[in-house]
């Protein structure tokens, strides 16, 4: 008897870059891998969406739609190539319009994808259907997902086996069109169990023809035995990476998997241990200058308890090494419990993943619900739809009053239709004005990624890849090596530089956390500094500046925002009186506790 045929698709090259990396990993370093890659018989391979889009233009300097087309170019025209996408959000930054939606559709399928995976973090089916439409107008095939997550511990109401059922019934019922179907597990933490008992209800709903897949990391420690489950229960297909960039925070290894299935009636893609070998290797070459964070290669038993995402944890460790605070890592997480009880249930993956960690940091930085993090706060309101249970009413009530906003039921893509902002014509505008060649792709980039897909269009954005190691050892000489990380500080402002030995690259990248603090500009007001000082409680970047000296201000009036993990922290007046100076200017880099201004 035949063994059951199991299709594989290697993440490595989007999810386990974005695992490891933060999706940090330049094209002519890894392309040679997907060569070695084809080599080994892979013809199924995730290549490009979910964060891998905006990382290249925040930190690379790259063209995602240019890296798409060389990577097709190698594997050839038969391979199926997918994307991840957040169905309304697609690869955006925000919830998009319908017609930004359905330049996304237009733009991938002409730049080689296949097969684009689409999911709504808070399992609302309503934002899965226009861009289900669209994926299958241009096209391509369509994977629907059913996104999962275990509860913290003492947690329930929804993510149990019920729920997903009916939520793959409110799919069914949609008649939205789909060729395949994935359950998504982003923070790995699903137990076998419940995944064996879902597949096997998806199944039943489905019947047999239906390709049916499961996704998980290995963040939790339980990502084989749920494969294992998922593959009892009838699932067609798994995802898994290649070391360097396979376990811990992102899948399991090709041959973690292969070994884990000997013996048995599964049949993974027909892959073979040697030449699944060779290719390792040349992964490992073609990323042996890059810094791989420790975390990024471990098992952490928190994370049942705050389910992160695997993709979404090591981008904001390495933002906390930047901003000079990864110690408060620990409360970060443990804090993300109460902020998921409180907040709805919505599934822990982009962009909610990064709803929930905004919230945990300012609750941990600032105190509990003292700050609301703008997307958590629109999230409960009900801007990105339904969640899926109704999130804490005094949760409610605190960001509509934080974020000056009403909760609403009103469908998202009918609230972006009427943001000018989110038009093709806006950004058409835009790029007018830069002077910058407005076709398609440029359009896309500029709307995906604001500000810094302007400046990467202009070619001013920054080169931010982590290279080097972490420890230097002594040569035969007894003199050091020079590769490794350093902190450097240039007129006053402080940079990481990565260091590889020979001819590699040298990078450097900014610090926030300054090694002295920011120039004081000079106050406007006469009579000097106030007696009420106000400092910042988290290290960032000033972003507006919204007071000035001799204004009158009310208790909790805002003076100036700060920009901290991706997230906007108000800095607001302690009490009414006026202020007496600003201690910084619009983009200085502060650090924790700096003096900001003072007032009387």
């Amino acid at each position: 008897m035949a063994k059951k045929y199991i299709d594989v698709m290697d993440t490595t090259f989007r999810d386990g870059f974005q695992s490891v990396f933060g999706g940090r990993v330049l094209m002519n370093d890894f392309l040679p891998a997907v060569e070695a890659a084809k080599q080994a018989g892979i013809n199924h391979f995730e290549f490009g969406g979910g964060a891998r889009f905006q990382s290249l233009y925040f930190y690379l300097q790259e063209d995602a739609f240019v890296m798409m087309d060389k990577f097709r170019e190698i594997v050839g025209p038969k391979a199926n190539l997918q994307v991840l996408s957040r169905g309304i959000n697609t690869v955006m930054l925000d919830t998009g319009s319908r017609e930004m939606i359905d330049l996304f559709a237009k733009m991938f399928a002409k730049h080689g994808t296949t097969t684009v995976r689409n999911f709504d973090a808070l399992n609302d089916v309503q934002n899965l259907e226009y861009s289900a439409a669209a994926i299958k107008r241009n096209g391509m095939n369509h994977e629907v997902v059913v996104t999962m997550m275990d509860l913290p511990p003492g947690c329930k109401g929804a993510h149990d086996v019920a729920f997903y059922e009916k939520t793959l019934r409110s799919i069914l019922d949609s008649g939205i069109q789909f060729d395949s179907l994935c359950f998504k597990d982003a923070s790995g933490t699903s137990n076998p169990t419940k995944v064996f008992e879902t597949i096997s209800m998806a199944r039943r709903l489905v019947g047999e023809e239906v390709h049916l897949r499961l996704h998980t990391h290995e963040t939790a420690g339980v990502s084989v035995a749920a494969y294992l489950a998922a593959l009892e229960a009838g699932a067609n297909g798994i995802d898994m990476a290649a070391s360097p960039v396979s376990g811990g925070t992102s899948q399991p290894d090709i041959l973690t998997m292969l070994h884990a299935t000997k013996g048995s009636n599964y049949n993974l893609g027909d892959l073979e241990l040697s030449k699944i070998l060779k290719y390792e290797d040349r992964l490992k070459e073609c990323l042996a200058d890059y810094m791989i964070p420790p975390e990024a290669t471990q098992v952490s038993p928190l994370i049942p308890f705050s389910p992160m995402p695997g993709g979404a944890l090591t981008a904001n460790t390495q933002m906390m090494r930047d901003s000079g605070n990864l110690d408060k890592f620990d409360e970060v997480i443990l804090a993300m419990k109460e902020v998921v009880e409180r907040g709805g249930y919505g599934t822990s993956v982009t962009p909610v993943s990064q709803f929930y960690w905004q919230q945990a940091y300012a609750n941990v930085m600032f105190g509990p619900w003292k700050q609301i993090a703008p997307g958590y706060g629109r999230m409960v309101l009900g801007y990105f739809g339904k969640t899926p249970v109704q999130a804490d009413e005094e949760i409610i009530k605190l960001a509509s009053q934080k974020l000056g906003l009403e909760p609403t039921t009103e469908n998202p893509l009918d609230i972006a239709d009427n943001e000018v902002t989110k038009s093709i014509a806006y950004w058409k505008k835009v790029l007018e004005d830069e002077k910058i060649p407005t076709t398609e792709e440029n359009i896309f980039i500029a709307a995906a990624c604001d500000k810094k897909g302007i400046a990467f269009l202009k070619g001013e954005g920054p080169l931010m890849v982590r290279k080097g190691k972490e420890e230097n050892s002594s040569q035969s000489t007894g003199e050091k090596k020079m590769s490794g990380n350093y902190t450097v500080v240039v007129d006053g402002k402080k940079y990481s530089v990565q260091v590889a030995e020979g001819n590699a690259d040298i990078q450097v990248t900014p610090v926030a956390e300054a090694a002295t603090p920011a120039p004081v500009a000079a106050p406007a007001a006469a009579g000097g500094a106030g007696s009420v000082e106000i400092h910042s409680q988290t290290p960032g970047n000033v972003w507006k500046i919204l007071k000035a000296p001799g204004e009158s201000v009310n208790e909790g009036e805002i003076i100036m925002i700060l920009e901290a993990m991706k997230m906007e922290i108000d800095i607001v007046a302690p009490q009414s009186g006026t202020v007496s100076t600003i201690n910084v200017k619009v983009n200085d880099t502060v650090a924790d506790g700096q003096l900001l201004a003072t007032m009387e």
